[in-house]
C-alpha cells in the first residue's frame, strides 16, 4: 500500500501545497489505491520538503521523482497516447509551471499583505511557543529562496506580469481542448491543476487570481479537473 506524505488539507480545497496536490492527483488519474497521512512540519520529510511517498519499505521524495517511480513500478499509461513532439512540449509547459510560475505563487502568499492570514492557517496546530518564532524564521527561508530564484528581485508588477505571461501561454495552448493536450489527461494536467486550484480558488487576493479568472477556459478546466477527480469538493468550491 502506498501512503502519501503532504500537507493538511485546509484552505477549503484539496491541498494548499501546489506540489503535493499534483501528486494526489496523478495518483487519482492513474487510479492507484493509497492512504494519506498528514504532516504539518515538512522538516519531518526526506529533504525537507513535502510531499513524500512510501511504497512497502521503499521512501521516495520530490513529486517529479515520485512520478517517475510510479509510472515505472505500476506501468502508469496517462502520457503513451503523447508523441515525442508532444511529450516534449508537455515537458516544458510542466517545467514553466514548476520552475517559474510556482514561485509567483510563494512570493504572493509569503511576501505579502497574504501571509498572515497564511501563518495562522499553515502554522495553527504548532505548539504557542513555537508558533511565536518558527513562522518568522520559515518565512525569512523563503524569502531567501525566491531571491536567489531570480524572480524575487523584481518589483511586484513585474513578478505578476511574468507570471501571467505564463498562464497566458497555457491558456492560449489550452483553446478549447478538455486537457491541456488534448481530449485525454496526461501529466502534465496534475501540475496544471495544482496550480491553478492554488491560485483560483484559495481564499487569497492576487493579480495571479485576477488574471486566470478572467480566462474562461482555465475555470472551466479547474472545475472539469476537480468534478472527474475531486468530486467531493464541487459543491464546496460552488461548482
Amino acid at each position: 500500500m502506498i501512503t502519501l506524505y503532504q500537507f493538511p488539507r485546509m484552505l477549503n480545497i484539496p491541498n494548499a501545497g501546489p506540489f503535493c496536490l499534483k501528486l494526489e492527483t496523478f495518483m487519482r488519474m492513474a487510479e492507484l489505491k493509497y492512504t494519506v497521512y498528514e504532516l504539518g512540519d515538512p522538516r519531518k520529510a526526506p529533504n525537507g520538503k513535502l510531499p513524500y511517498i512510501r511504497d512497502n519499505d521503499v521512501e521516495i521524495a520530490d513529486s517529479r521523482v515520485i512520478i517517475d517511480y510510479l509510472t515505472t513500478h505500476y506501468d502508469i499509461g496517462l502520457d503513451h497516447h503523447l508523441s515525442h513532439q508532444e511529450k516534449a512540449v508537455a515537458h516544458g509547459f510542466a517545467i514553466m509551471l514548476e520552475e517559474h510560475y510556482y514561485w509567483a505563487i510563494l512570493y504572493n502568499r509569503w511576501l505579502t499583505d497574504n501571509w498572515p492570514k497564511l501563518r495562522d492557517h499553515f502554522f495553527k496546530t504548532m505548539p504557542p511557543l513555537v508558533r511565536n518564532f518558527v513562522p518568522n524564521l520559515i518565512q525569512r527561508q523563503v524569502k531567501s529562496d525566491i531571491m536567489a530564484h531570480g524572480l524575487g528581485r523584481h518589483d511586484p508588477n513585474t513578478i505578476y506580469e511574468l507570471a501571467n505571461q505564463d498562464m497566458k501561454a497555457i491558456s492560449d495552448f489550452l483553446e478549447d481542448k478538455l486537457f491541456l493536450m488534448g481530449d485525454r489527461p496526461t501529466q502534465v494536467d496534475a501540475t496544471l491543476y495544482g496550480m491553478l486550484m492554488n491560485v483560483l480558488h484559495v481564499p487569497l487576493p492576487s493579480p495571479l487570481k485576477e488574471f486566470a479568472s478572467r480566462r474562461q477556459n482555465l475555470v472551466t478546466y479547474v472545475e472539469r479537473m476537480t468534478k472527474a477527480y475531486f468530486p467531493d469538493y464541487v459543491e464546496r468550491l460552488g461548482m
